[in-house]
């Protein structure tokens, strides 16, 4: 059994099991969020400090996770006291967890959160301010929602710039395939912003190469076995056209490596994003040309810190420039010619990093497009 199959399948079973310790976990939480918020209670030296994500399972998510049990534990507190909001991709779970964080908590919480997607990170903020608690976001958000518009409460918001790197791997893609032929892209939850950018980025790419042709462009959810699915029809419906994937991170690039296998496919140039450490040592063979790290594990852990310090008064959001509370994090692309030397520094143990340094790695101040 291959690699990519195995992760297809543990995939399925850590999924199962982080649904049910889910549902025993917070089912209180979700009592009382049916009831409502109750009033808002002072914050106080020790807020409940809690990540609301997607998915465990998944080797990014878990990641950032990871950053985020490392911070509490720098605190001097085990890491099963962060909380854990599991919303497996949907908005309405995320915000109804929260709530339910807040009708137990009132002021007294500390929240770092990927909203899923974009429309939902105001609901979100909103709860959280009106709550008097702390949010700190991270990739989702709308372009005319501002930290700033919220005092202190909507600590920051912090994205990665994936249209350049994205533009990269195509690049690297598209040379691999000589420049012709035919290219199918696989990408995230459609309203996702970085499932946006890295099209854009493979779009932005092919404007300099006239001779290969963007054949499909599909959602794939973040999902491994959607992946596998929508290679398997690309497959059945493009047949020896497709000669390059470009894949929006590399949960998607595990499917269609194993699409590409069951069809007895070899040799077909693939590109990924995120630079999860299975990816990491596939890039090192060869079977996957390139992929984008955007160190999770920091970006998890600074997300809980800046919400926790502006929590507990350590440091006052309002007080700092815009650059402090909208930025960048940082994105480094990964070929097989440096993947080993990567992984050792980055993958193989995790950094020590100084949680009080809250934007050392960041890379500027979000901009907009007009």
């Amino acid at each position: 059994m291959s690699f990519i199959k195995k992760f297809i399948e543990q995939e399925t079973v850590n999924r199962r099991n982080l649904l049910l310790a889910s549902a025993y976990g917070l089912g209180g939480l979700a009592a009382l969020g049916a009831l409502g918020s109750g009033p808002a209670r002072a914050a106080t030296t020790n807020p409940t400090i809690a990540w609301s994500y997607r998915d465990r399972t998944n080797p990014y998510w878990n990641y950032i996770v990871s950053g985020g049990e490392a911070f509490v534990e720098s605190l001097g507190l085990p890491k099963t006291a962060l909380v854990n909001l599991i919303n497996e991709g949907s908005s309405e779970k995320s915000l109804a967890d929260v709530k339910a964080l807040l009708g137990k908590n009132g002021s007294n919480v500390a929240l770092a959160i990927d909203a899923n997607d974009a429309p939902n990170c105001r609901p979100v903020v909103e709860a959280v301010a009106a709550a008097g608690a702390y949010v700190s976001t991270i990739w989702n958000k709308t372009d005319d929602l501002h930290p700033w518009d919220f005092g202190d409460h909507y600590v920051s918001h912090m994205t990665w710039s994936d249209e350049g790197p994205a533009e990269q791997t195509a690049r690297i893609l598209m040379d691999a395939m000589g420049k012709k032929g035919g290219v199918v892209h696989l990408g995230g939850i459609a309203s996702n912003n970085p499932a946006i950018e890295r099209l854009n980025g493979l779009k932005k790419a092919l404007k300099d190469y006239p001779d290969v042709q963007l054949l499909d462009a599909q959602p794939a959810d973040w999902d491994t076995q959607k992946a596998n699915q929508v290679m398997a029809g690309f497959i059945t419906r493009y047949g020896d056209e497709i000669k390059g994937v470009h894949c929006a991170n590399d949960t998607i690039a595990y499917g269609v490596l194993e699409a590409l296998r069951a069809e007895g496919i070899e040799g077909m140039p693939v590109v990924s994003y995120d630079g999860n450490q299975q990816a990491v040592e596939l890039v090192a063979k060869g079977q996957i040309l390139a992929t984008v790290f955007t160190n999770p594990y920091w970006g998890g852990g600074i997300s809980a810190a800046l919400a926790y310090y502006a929590a507990t008064g350590a440091f006052k959001p309002s007080s700092e420039p815009k650059e402090h509370r909208e930025f960048y994090g940082p994105t480094i692309l990964v070929t097989p010619k440096d993947a080993q030397e990567f992984k050792a520094k980055y993958l193989d143990s995790n950094p020590k990093y100084d949680w009080k340094d809250f934007w050392g790695p960041s890379k500027g101040q979000i901009q907009y497009k007009s």
